[in-house]
């Protein structure tokens, strides 16, 4: 059908026709309501008339309109005018991808941009539950603020990209709702098989790995100006797709960086089982190759055929120029002799395709290199698993994980490089980098990180306040290596490093609490001693090697000449990495160095963006609020009894503090409730919905309060105050009383529950206390009981409590933590050890309560590689923090001859 300007479909007034397809026509038309202009779609006639097409297409219509990205079309609205069915789009003003092709292929650092960003723009559909199933030039707008990604997964739900047999033919498959200007059916053919994977020409159902197989195609034609796969008929085009490989890009366009050659083919894998897994995997090694990674401009290797390890793409993207930083650190190292390579080498490397690093940003280092420097150890998760730990050689790409050690943080190695010492699940362990039992050898609930001495003993930070711990590698007792000066105000000594005579270790000294105390200070410790060397005040963690201390300063890891005998540092300090990451807040800098000269540290971006975002009672991606921002690590968000906004604190970095926002969960606007120069690092709702309890250290630096706020943020009144950081939970459902984190001692190494008065007379009165630490209680929604965790049992449980006075009763089995009440009292959930949320059958009667079934609904990472969550009132929806994964995704640097560089400097 053809419409006429001035016709109306709906609201939508027809402007001018812009293009026909097989799956309709498209109109520049008006929006009467929002005085905007649209595309609209009318769909034929042929698929309007199939209810159950109809159906299918407005149900995943629905999904697609959800996809709100910047690179992607948005869908506006789907409507019915009589018997006329249409899509009213995104206009969007600018050339196909297609007609820019038809000039002749893009400059690298071009097809390096927009690949990112149509990359990106699947990832986010990907991670949506949406497969495109048609992505091809023709499908990619090239705009002014750069790739537009459309008709995302409208084929599958027109029942047009349906397998072979299906009834639908072989030309509707070929024309695409959003050309501009009709095509022969030839050409059109011709041009859509290009990019159809094998297994969609096999009649299989196409998945994610088909629409990489598409971008394969795309991103070698937008570097070669050729396709990758050519034929005069359908069948010689089948034969060729199905059969043969493409020229490399290197051969056909030599500049082209060769990660990008090796990318396509990866891309270009005939079964989907050695393609490469992710289009987010897919857009980092595109990052990679668009900043300049090593062997960057060099010619690019012979890839050798994919096999059923396709799963685990190369660690290191940068295969070549790895593998012979290993071959010449091999060179060097033969004969058991310590020495340095004779080259300087630089490669970035990445974890196995489809895992990423761990990502808790105030936990000890996610990474570690054996004194030796052959192998590296690194804690990293698939999916939503839990983290584990992980090792690899330098010189060959055997990544693999280590059975029994879920949970895994924090890597340390022993002297001999034979063992690794981890962090898990409120223990320091040890296991063979082989593999096999893995020992436990001490608590170590809230670690600062581990080092290990040639005489077998072990210094490491157990908690995030407090002395430095040792132990035998072995276990046994455990006694305090270091003693806190008071007159530094200090509380926390943390990252021991071993120097080499076994007997001396650096630390850092420093006062917890983002911002203050006096200067953080790098001490040389003596063991069995309480005697110690100040060497010098920075803010970060520090190794030694080569006759050198690295740290970093001001985001740049540097190397100054240290003087074992003097234990003191002299000369400049030498750059060594312009980007390391690091994390002031924890004072951790990301990296990790051997003996011999392998450096290995983690670069990029410093700060982790967190996106506030709904998700299911399965774990499935509902919607993002709002923008990404630095919601803190700690923090959680607080759903209005209403249900409409979030109290949530965002770091403030430029002043090392926290302040509360009011996020409206609807337009996703943020309004700031603190504006004041304090910390405010926790908030909880008042049930009436108009005001909020924010902690802050107003009263001073070593005095924290619980203050009531109106939602304008007008103070009423001061609740309580106390030690540092006293953590508002719940506030009981009667608006009488306030449940609140206190920590026993100074120190804040444990906590215990306490409530006070909302009516502000600040006497508490504690509910929960004994052994260990108890924390984030929750009233239930009728106030006759409280759930809590707590490790008095060894580990992390949840418990409920009747309030004020009565029973207790554990919920939780084998670890969990953060309990939440759905608004019925009916349901309770948890995070258990591995990372699932776990909801519970509640069931009170009484001053009695009893834990029914449990039942596992999905796993999940949190921001900060924490479970922080709320949960709406009827227990449908999970308002959860998610960090970004670009920012997670920081390449590791090596560097395998620091030592040269830094010589006679």
């Amino acid at each position: 059908m053809t419409l006429s300007p001035g016709t109306r479909l709906g609201p939508y007034e027809i402007l001018s026709p812009l293009g026909a397809g097989g799956m309709g026509e498209v109109y520049r038309a008006r929006d009467t309501r929002l005085g905007r202009d649209v595309a609209v779609k009318v769909l034929p006639k042929h698929l309007s008339a199939n209810p159950e097409v109809r159906t299918r297409f407005e149900r995943e219509a629905k999904t697609v309109s959800s996809l709100n990205h910047p690179n992607i079309c948005t869908l506006f609205d789907v409507g019915r005018e009589g018997d006329t069915d249409y899509l009213v789009m995104e206009l969007i003003e600018g050339e196909t991808l297609a007609a820019r092709l038809a000039k002749g292929p893009l400059p690298a650092s071009e097809v390096m941009k927009l690949g990112v960003q149509i990359t990106d723009a699947l990832d986010r559909a990907h991670r949506a539950g949406v497969v495109h199933r048609d992505l091809k030039p023709g499908n990619v707008m090239l705009t002014k603020s750069g790739a537009k990604l459309m008709d995302f997964g409208l084929a599958r739900a027109t029942g047009m990209a349906g397998p072979a047999g299906s009834g639908v033919s072989i030309g509707a498959l070929t024309q695409s709702p959003t050309v501009a200007q009709p095509l022969t059916a030839e050409g059109t053919l011709i041009g859509t098989f290009q990019y159809m994977a094998p297994e969609q020409l096999e009649g299989r159902e196409a998945d994610e790995r088909s629409d990489l197989w598409a971008l394969g195609c795309v991103l070698y034609e937008m570097a070669t100006g050729k396709r990758a796969f050519e034929g005069k008929s359908q069948a010689s085009l089948i034969t060729s797709i199905m059969g043969t490989e493409p020229a490399p890009i290197s051969q056909v366009t030599p500049m082209v960086p060769p990660a990008l050659d090796r990318l396509v083919r990866a891309c270009l894998a005939k079964d989907p089982a050695d393609r490469i897994q992710s289009a987010h995997d897919v857009k980092l090694q595109l990052q990679w190759a668009a900043e300049g990674g090593p062997a960057a401009g060099a010619p690019a290797a012979t890839a050798a055929p994919p096999t059923r390890r396709g799963s685990l793409v190369p660690w290191i993207v940068a295969a070549a120029g790895l593998l012979a930083a290993g071959a010449m650190f091999w060179q060097g190292t033969r004969g058991g002799h310590e020495e340095a390579p004779s080259h300087a080498v630089h490669a970035a490397i990445l974890p196995p395709s489809g895992v990423v690093y761990s990502s808790s940003t105030d936990r000890p280092l996610p990474l570690a290199v054996s004194p030796d420097g052959k192998l590296v150890a690194f804690c990293a998760r698939t999916g939503e698993g839990p983290d584990m730990l992980w090792v690899r050689s330098v010189d060959s790409n055997d990544a693999r994980p280590i059975a029994g050690t879920e949970g895994a943080q924090g890597p340390f190695f022993s002297a001999d490089g034979k063992t690794v010492g981890f962090f898990a699940r409120g223990k320091m362990k040890r296991v063979d980098t082989t593999g096999g039992a893995v020992i436990t050898l001490a608590d170590g609930g809230d670690p600062r990180g581990a080092t290990w001495s040639p005489n077998g003993w072990i210094v490491f930070g157990s908690t995030a306040y407090g002395p430095l711990w040792k132990v035998k590698e072995d276990g046994g007792a455990v006694t305090a290596a270091t003693v806190l000066d008071s007159t530094r105000e200090e509380s926390t000594h943390r990252y021991p490093c071993f120097l080499p005579d076994g007997r001396h270790f650096l630390y850092l000294a420093r006062r917890s609490g983002a911002g203050a105390g006096t200067e953080p200070t790098i001490f040389v410790g003596e063991f069995d001693s309480a005697k110690r060397t100040r060497v010098l005040e920075v803010a970060s963690n520090v190794a030694y090697a080569s006759g050198h201390l690295l740290y970093i300063r001001e985001g740049v890891l540097v190397a100054q000449r240290f003087d074992l005998s003097t234990l003191a540092v002299s000369g400049s300090a030498i750059p060594l990495i312009d980007d390391a990451r690091m994390d002031e807040r924890f004072s951790r800098g990301v990296f990790s160095v051997s003996t011999n000269g392998v450096l290995v540290c983690m670069t990029g971006k410093n700060q982790t963006r967190t996106q506030l975002q709904w998700q299911d009672r399965s774990g499935k991606w509902l919607s993002d609020i709002g923008e990404p921002t630095d919601y803190t690590y700690g923090g959680t968000p607080e759903l209005s009894p209403d249900g409409t906004q979030s109290v949530m604190p965002i770091a403030n970095r430029e002043r090392g503090t926290s302040d509360v926002w009011l996020v409206d969960l609807n337009s996703g606007r943020r309004h700031r409730l603190t504006v004041d120069a304090y910390d405010h690092p926790a908030a909880t709702w008042h049930p009436d919905g108009k005001r909020v309890v924010v902690s802050s250290n107003r009263g001073g630096e070593k005095i924290f309060s619980l203050d009531l706020l109106a939602v304008d943020g007008a103070l009423l009144r001061s609740l309580y105050r106390g030690a540092e950081y006293l953590w508002p939970r719940s506030v009981s459902p009667d608006g009488r009383v306030l449940i609140f984190d206190a920590p026993e001692t100074r120190l804040r190494e444990r906590f215990d529950i306490g409530t006070v008065s909302m009516a502000g007379d600040s006497n508490s009165t504690m509910v929960a206390g004994g052994e260990g630490t108890q924390s984030r209680a929750q009233f239930s929604p009728d106030g006759r009981f409280f759930a809590y965790d707590s490790d008095e049992s060894g580990q992390l449980e949840v418990y409920v409590a009747a309030y004020p006075v009565g029973g207790k009763w554990q919920v939780s089995q084998d670890g969990g933590s953060e309990p939440r009440w759905r608004q019925d009292g009916r349901e309770l959930y948890y995070v258990d050890r591995d990372n699932f949320i776990v909801a519970v059958e509640a069931h009170a009667g009484g001053s009695a309560f009893e834990a029914g079934s449990a039942t596992k609904l999905f796993q999940f990472h949190g921001a900060g590689g924490l479970w922080r969550y709320d949960v709406s009132a009827d227990g449908t929806r999970f308002l959860v923090t998610r960090a970004l994964q670009e920012d997670l995704a920081s390449p590791v640097t090596l560097i395998t001859d620091w030592p040269r560089k830094v010589a006679g400097r």
